[in-house]
């Protein structure tokens, strides 16, 4: 017998009854781009993370890159991440003209060791990208800590973390922004592209949204 990798329609079968009145309503309003459901999802899903904002964007790398540019992240620029990794973290590092920097995962959790931020800073390193993965956050106050010793954003990859708490906060809301990715195979997986990126920072979110 074969068994699929991923059962997406095992997955969505128990919704499927909503998810069809959802894509009526969508349909039956012409709203097909922005408009009042994009607005309804962005304010719930904030609610959820527990962040003063969130903006819906195509999919987790368009998440990543429109942060990284709205801060400013540009040619010359230095982003320490890691390599375990979806390519999609680096890639929207060298969308932006700027340079991914790797450091090397901790053994036990396989996300960002903070140990290793401190021989990879050099004067053109603007940001820091942990990636929480397989729903496990990284160890984020050392390398809080850090990035607040040496005047660095951080942007939190939380596209494999929808939910994830650390410390009783959820992934994404600990940084300067967290990005997330809703592709199929995620966590919390739509039935297409999607992504978001959550911020407490009102001026990031502005810039992100006229991006």
């Amino acid at each position: 017998m074969k068994v699929p990798f991923l059962d997406l329609k095992a997955h969505h079968a128990p919704l499927i009854d909503k998810l069809d009145g959802a894509i009526r309503e969508v349909i039956e309003s012409s709203a097909f781009a922005g408009g009042p459901f994009v607005e309804r999802f962005e304010a719930e899903f904030a609610a959820y993370c527990g962040s003063q904002y969130a903006i819906g964007v195509g999919n987790g790398t368009d998440a990543l890159w429109l942060t990284l540019l709205a801060l400013g992240i540009g040619e010359g620029d230095e982003v320490i991440t890691v390599p375990n990794t979806f390519i999609a973290t680096a890639e929207a590092v060298t969308y932006c003209k700027a340079r991914p920097v790797f450091v090397d995962v901790d053994e036990n959790t396989f996300t960002m060791n903070p140990a290793e931020l401190k021989r990879s800073l050099t004067a053109r390193t603007k940001a820091i990208i942990p990636v929480h993965l397989f729903g496990q956050p990284a160890n984020m106050n050392p390398i809080l800590e850090f990035a607040r010793m040496h005047g660095l954003f951080v942007i939190e990859d939380a596209a494999q973390a929808h939910g994830a708490e650390y410390k009783g906060r959820k992934a994404g809301t600990l940084g300067d922004a967290g990005c997330f990715s809703f592709y199929p195979g995620k966590n919390l997986g739509a039935l297409g592209e999607a992504g978001a990126v959550v911020t407490n920072d009102a001026e990031l979110w502005k810039k992100i949204q006229m991006l």
